[in-house]
């Protein structure tokens, strides 16, 4: 049956056209990126850090010796993960990397398909092949292998993350947020969305699992105190260098101090706005509650403290899935704009227009988050405004506009509790 698939013949409706466009495209871009570019590598090497670090800890060496005065990677990874890594070092070098870029390839594939099966769509999809597609053609996913870091693992884990909260297995969905927080704090914010949907439950094992790595790791380390009193306020500082954050591309400039501060205040102020809209009007809309939520805290916790990389856009990717939605707030071509400007793989460096074209090129992401930030607070913004003039605001029911559901004014399946009674009363009147 399977090979029946692959049998050449002539498609008969545009899907058909497109899943046969798409899905070489989508496969040979797969192999290209897992197999050529990651395994070529690039200057910066994200794995060999990780790798000495472990090979460290496996002879019992101190591990926490990096350099900070340097430009290159540093290992900064704590106990816990140093725990969870030290496998990787039993491989020499070469092997070694090219497992772990399978394991993140593997990974990214694996949060593929559970996207598919959030949005409701199967492999025969034409969804199947473009997310595909765009995935391994993103900086992010090709960066992440070439780089060879553990970015794709911590994609799978967010994506999971969300399935076990929808399922309400609030002890495995700490668990596997506890999993990542052991290694990289990347997705931690997200622990807030849990705390808004009454989930409480999640933050008991999503805090015991590093807790317990952490106990384990801790006497099996060499120096341990060095992470706490070199690593720990080497990460608080603020560098102006592949650093994509508000404080960072302003420190790469020479901004102000005072007008940084405005910008930052600014930004948290609409941060805080569209996340308020979100939980009061969407919360029971679960999916595109949880994916907006999940992009905006995410790009929020990059942009506006001390770090912000651009390949952390990865986990953006359910967020940007939204767009399927009807009621998406990046259904418009400034979400795209800004979308294009922390996704691509292009470079913008310029030996003809050298300093505008690096200036492009170093600001990009940051516009891009900024601006996306933006796009969601208006859009969210607007909707508010428009339901408020037509006297459609309840808590519980969304801000939608009647077209987004012309089959209803508020669709019933999206509500409960209080918001399914406003509805009906809605609907009296």
């Amino acid at each position: 049956m399977f090979l029946r698939q692959l049998e050449p013949r002539t498609a008969r409706t545009t899907a058909e056209v497109l899943n046969f466009a798409l899905w070489p495209f989508a496969i040979l871009t797969v192999l290209n990126r897992v197999f050529i570019k990651a395994v070529n590598g690039f200057i910066t090497d994200d794995f060999r850090p990780v790798y000495n670090a472990s090979l460290a800890f496996l002879n019992n060496q101190p591990i926490y010796t990096a350099n900070f005065d340097s430009t290159d990677p540093h290992y900064l990874y704590p106990p816990s993960g140093t725990l969870l890594i030290a496998p990787l070092a039993i491989l020499d070098p070469e092997k070694s990397r090219w497992c772990f870029i399978l394991l993140n390839a593997v990974a990214i594939l694996l949060a593929w398909y559970l996207l598919l099966r959030l949005f409701k769509f199967t492999l025969s999809s034409v969804a199947a092949p473009a997310l595909l597609l765009a995935m391994f053609m993103s900086e992010t996913v090709i960066n992440t292998l070439v780089f060879t870091n553990v970015n794709g693992c911590l994609l799978l884990a967010e994506v999971v993350f969300i399935h076990l909260l929808l399922q309400r297995r609030d002890l495995w969905a700490g668990a596997v947020m506890g999993l990542t927080i052991a290694v990289k704090p990347t997705l931690a914010p997200l622990l807030l969305i849990a705390l808004m949907r009454g989930q409480w439950k999640t933050l008991i094992t999503a805090v015991a699992v590093p807790a317990v790595l952490n106990a384990l790791a801790w006497p099996l380390i060499v120096d341990p105190m060095d992470f706490v009193t070199r690593t720990v306020p080497y990460l608080m500082e603020t560098r102006d260098y592949f650093n994509s954050s508000i404080v960072g591309n302003a420190a790469y400039y020479g901004v102000a101090d005072w007008l940084i501060w405005i910008i930052r205040l600014t930004m948290c102020v609409l941060v805080a706005i569209s996340l308020w809209l979100l939980y009061r009007y969407y919360r029971d809309d679960e999916v595109f509650f949880i994916c907006t939520m999940s992009g905006v805290l995410l790009i929020a916790s990059w942009l506006l403290p001390s770090l912000g990389q651009m390949y952390y856009s990865m986990m953006v990717f359910p967020f940007l899935m939204t767009v399927v939605l009807r009621n998406s707030v990046l259904r418009n071509w400034p979400a795209w704009l800004a979308i294009f400007g922390f996704m691509t793989y292009d470079k913008w460096l310029s030996d003809r227009f050298q300093s505008a074209g690096r200036t492009v090129e170093y600001l990009r992401t940051t516009f891009g988050w900024g601006l996306l930030l933006i796009v969601v607070f208006c859009v969210l913004g607007d909707r508010y405004l428009a339901a408020r003039r037509e006297g459609r605001l309840r808590v519980g029911v969304t801000l939608d506009p009647p077209w987004m559901h012309p089959e209803a004014a508020v669709t019933p399946e999206r509500l409960n509790g209080r918001g399914r009674a406003a509805a009906v009363e809605t609907a009296k009147q």
